[in-house]
């Protein structure tokens, strides 16, 4: 009977019929997939104290980036400046434990309304990137850093080793979060 129907059309209707068959099942996917990339948006912390953030931190473990080929005992140091920005100073020795030390300066700049969480950092005028906080030890002996797609991923401690149950609830709530664990690996120190 559909076929009896479909015969019936013009040839224009036909090819409509053809192409809406075709085209809606594939629109209506695509509005369910970005459904669900919206309901994966990536969450800061809700509050960063600054004063308590400053000072120096240890890399654990990250997602490896061009820009940090051959690091070794990686660390960051941040120190807020009078101006209201934090100075940024990364640190890392290449190619070994023991080797030469590399050494780069930036800024950083919080965004209005994020609580501290979410920072832009400059380390060449004018590109900025973003630094969320996403997971914070009450104590802030831990720090979790990302950004909105997930691409980078560092996480910090105050010193240069971390507890494996601590590490391991961390590992746990990135997974849980949408994170690609295999990319994460750990830094030597």
């Amino acid at each position: 009977m559909y076929i009896a129907v479909y015969m019936k059309k013009t040839p224009l209707q036909r090819l409509k019929i053809v192409l809406l068959t075709i085209f809606l099942p594939i629109l209506l996917l695509s509005c369910m997939t970005n459904k669900n990339k919206q309901q994966q948006i990536l969450q800061t912390v809700p509050n960063v104290d600054l004063k308590k953030y400053m000072g120096k931190w240890y890399e654990i473990a990250s997602f490896p980036q061009s820009f940090q080929k051959g690091c070794f005992s990686t660390t960051a140091e941040y120190s807020l400046h009078e101006k209201g920005f934090v100075i940024v100073e990364n640190r890392c020795n290449k190619n070994s434990i023991d080797g030469k030390q590399s050494y780069i300066k930036g800024k950083a700049f919080t965004q209005e309304g994020s609580g501290n969480s979410k920072l832009k950092v400059q380390f060449f005028w004018p590109f900025k990137g973003d630094y969320w906080i996403i997971d914070l030890a009450d104590d802030y002996s831990y720090s979790v850093v990302s950004n909105p797609n997930r691409k980078y991923l560092w996480i910090l401690s105050r010193t240069a080793t971390m507890n494996n149950d601590t590490y391991q609830e961390i590992v746990k709530r990135l997974e849980s979060k949408g994170f690609d664990l295999s990319k994460l690996t750990k830094t030597q120190h």
